[in-house]
């Protein structure tokens, strides 16, 4: 069939090239934007392995807890350290009146990563009592040793205690004396260093640091 005289040209080949033309922009700005969202979550997750870490003005530093010597720290008023948890929310780690067993890990740390597994399975069947709180600080973060986020390790592992991000200086740690992985301090309910120790623990020594913060007495 023969077209008539001036008709006008067809447009088809004109509106496929447009077509294609917006696929291919709709197509740039999906990836950009899954890019900057990627990065924004990347961003947010580093982030959240640290935080600014502040001391109370009136806390006082414990000293290293150094092998086979007297704890000088036993007795001492446990300093106040505020920051982040690692999922962004406020938190204070201090003398408020409750007994507590604060733990220090690094992800990175192979006895961490054997004893924080024990711990959730023995409190499975040994709830921490009524009146003692066990509290975490993550700290010595350093992504290219592996095993990292710390967040996502203790998730994975199941561990529910609050854990306070420590920051890049690693100031709640350095304000307890920690000299090794994992590092746990006990305090009575005064606030009162009661007894420290550092390395893999088994649970029934475990449990005895949680008597000791209950009693306020070191363990025999």
């Amino acid at each position: 069939m023969t077209s008539p005289e001036n008709a006008p040209a067809s447009r088809g080949p004109v509106v496929w090239y447009a077509a294609l033309a917006v696929v291919m922009l709709l197509g740039v700005v999906a990836v950009v934007a899954a890019r900057s969202s990627s990065n924004t979550v990347s961003n947010k997750v580093a982030t959240a392995q640290t935080s600014k870490v502040k001391t109370g003005s009136s806390s006082k530093a414990l000293p290293q807890l150094m092998d086979g010597k007297a704890d000088a720290a036993i007795g001492q008023i446990i300093p106040a350290v505020s920051g982040k948890t690692l999922d962004g929310d406020a938190i204070t780690i201090g003398p408020d009146g409750t007994s507590k067993v604060v733990v220090f890990v690094a992800h990175w740390c192979p006895h961490c990563q054997a004893e924080v597994p024990k711990i959730v399975g023995h409190l499975k069947d040994s709830p921490m009592p009524v009146g003692v709180k066990l509290l975490t600080v993550s700290t010595n973060v350093v992504k290219e040793r592996g095993n990292y986020p710390p967040k996502a390790w203790l998730d994975r592992v199941g561990w529910t205690a609050p854990v306070m991000a420590d920051s890049t200086d690693n100031a709640a740690a350095t304000a307890y004396g920690l000299t090794s992985f994992p590092y746990f301090v006990v305090a009575d309910a005064e606030g009162k260093v009661v007894t420290r120790v550092t390395g893999e623990i088994s649970m029934d020594t475990f449990d005895q640091l949680v008597k000791a913060a209950e009693t306020g007495k070191a363990p025999s």
